[in-house]
């Protein structure tokens, strides 16, 4: 649960049928100004055509099995990173950019979704999911090798790219290639790729960090990343490229994305500035943000108007306050508790185990519960789980009870963003399926590189007073988002 493509590859099923999410064009096609939107596309495709068949049938089968598959290794890598990163940036002596390694990767994710939307708009999925997963093999190498936190953050970012433009590509090719009836199987397929990854991953890097090194971690997974692709070749092979010239490229898009990329990765480097430039800089860097952000997403995204644009702001505001606490849930075990990585990796297991738990829980009560109000139920369990966190480090209560306070921001993430993501479809055509997916996305990004780059801006600040209190400040930062996530969770529906 580490980063955007985990939040956004790990929705689960749910039915799209629930009359709050019922909308067939998108209400904002007309105000967020993207050429993607105006497009048509003539093609046909399975969704259009299929018969009456399950996701593992003839037409889908292997389209399935790839894309868990690639699900499954950014699960591993995911998992195994986020519990070996203290371990890591201590042996690099690169403490001061600890937060740099997740919220840069995650910044720079949001040139990727875009450059990717607008390429899966003019030419199909295709060609980016081949791309994304090259960029991302190579961000792994890169950091594997590393000679010290400055070079495996660079690899980050190369991963980040690849991330990103995985994410969007892998949500076009659900909304495109499979009809309605099918695509809360496919969140089911993706969540369950995070099953084993969940309960291994952790524990199992912290086992490879502590014996033949954590350098394996990166070079490992590479194996499992080139049989993903091999795997989705047979896959690719069978899908035609599908060309539309009338969606524009729309550079502006991508001068704006590195724009907001660029003021995330300035205020990861915050941390390394006198304490007075520090906060200078976070005001600055989160104005430079909300400007880039806005031709991004649909128009009112950032005032919480309803229906989608409160979709998606409350995708940034329960990815940025789940992250912003979960990379230092380890960190805090590990530096405070004197508990192994391994030992540690477990709280991580269990918030997986319940985030899939949640996912199938929504799916399985379906249509008897809306849309809207499961987002909230989740929301509010995102809540329980990092405000009781900070409790414990606050109080410094016994780590087990973490374990048991952590499954409850699993859950809530399980329940929440599957829902969310059904909502985002049914506001959305298929002419902007490539720009809603990639606005997401960005979401998940933006929420999410934002917060972990603040965190580790209040808990540098804080590390001289010693204790758990930067710890407390960092979980105590993630409640405010939940609590502001509770407020934008009433408006994801249409109005009445």
């Amino acid at each position: 649960m580490s980063t955007q493509t985990d939040a956004t590859t790990r929705d689960a099923a749910s039915p799209s049928g629930q009359g709050d999410a019922q909308v067939t064009s998108n209400p904002m096609a007309s105000t967020h100004g993207s050429a993607e939107q105006h497009a048509s596309h003539t093609a046909t495709s399975p969704a259009d055509t299929a018969p009456d068949e399950g996701v593992l049938g003839r037409r889908y089968r292997w389209i399935t099995i790839g894309m868990s598959a690639l699900v499954l290794f950014v699960a591993f890598e995911a998992m195994a990173v986020t519990t070996v990163m203290p371990v890591i940036a201590r042996e690099l002596h690169g403490t001061s950019l600890y937060t740099l390694a997740f919220s840069g990767s995650t910044a720079i994710s949001v040139v990727g979704m875009v450059v990717a939307g607008s390429w899966c708009d003019r030419r199909g999925p295709s060609t980016p999911l081949v791309i994304s997963v090259v960029l991302f093999v190579a961000g792994l190498t890169i950091a594997g090798l590393a000679p010290n936190m400055l070079v495996l953050v660079a690899g980050r970012l190369v991963q980040g790219l690849g991330g990103g433009a995985l994410t969007v590509a892998l949500y076009v090719m659900v909304a495109r290639w499979y009809p309605s009836r099918l695509q809360p199987m496919v969140f089911v397929g993706f969540s369950t790729a995070w099953v084993i990854p969940s309960l291994v991953g952790p524990f199992l890097a912290g086992v490879v960090a502590q014996t033949v090194g954590w350098r394996w971690i990166f070079l490992g997974v590479i194996v499992v990343a080139l049989l993903g692709l091999l795997m989705i070749r047979r896959v690719l092979v069978g899908i035609p490229d599908e060309r539309n010239d009338d969606v524009a490229w729309q550079p502006s898009r991508i001068v704006w994305s590195v724009v907001a990329a660029s003021a995330v990765l300035i205020l990861g480097f915050a941390t390394e500035f006198g304490e007075l430039l520090r906060w200078i800089t976070l005001v600055v860097a989160a104005v430079v943000l909300a400007v880039a952000v806005r031709p991004l997403m649909p128009r009112g995204t950032l005032l919480a108007a309803r229906g989608l644009p409160s979709v998606l702001l409350t995708r940034i505001l329960i990815s940025g306050a789940e992250l912003a606490a979960e990379v230092y849930v380890p960190y805090l075990l590990i530096d405070r508790y004197g508990l192994s990585p391994a030992i540690a990796g477990l709280a991580l297991t269990g918030g997986a185990i319940a985030w899939s738990g949640g996912s199938w829980v929504q799916g399985k009560v379906g249509s008897r519960v809306s849309n809207a109000r499961w987002v909230a139920l989740g929301v509010l369990s995102i809540a329980v789980g990092v405000a009781g966190t900070t409790l414990i480090a606050a109080l410094g209560l016994s780590p087990w009870i973490l374990f048991g306070v952590w499954i409850f921001a699993g859950f809530g993430m399980g329940i929440a963003l599957p829902r969310l993501t059904v909502l985002m479809f049914g506001y959305s055509n298929r002419d902007d399926q490539g720009f809603n997916s990639s606005a997401q996305a960005i979401a998940d990004a933006v929420g999410a590189a934002s917060a972990v780059a603040v965190a580790g801006l209040v808990f540098t600040s804080l590390t001289a007073v010693g204790g758990t209190w930067p710890y407390t400040a960092v979980f105590a930062f993630g409640t405010v988002l939940t609590l502001l996530a509770l407020g934008t969770a009433t408006r994801v529906g249409r109005r009445r």
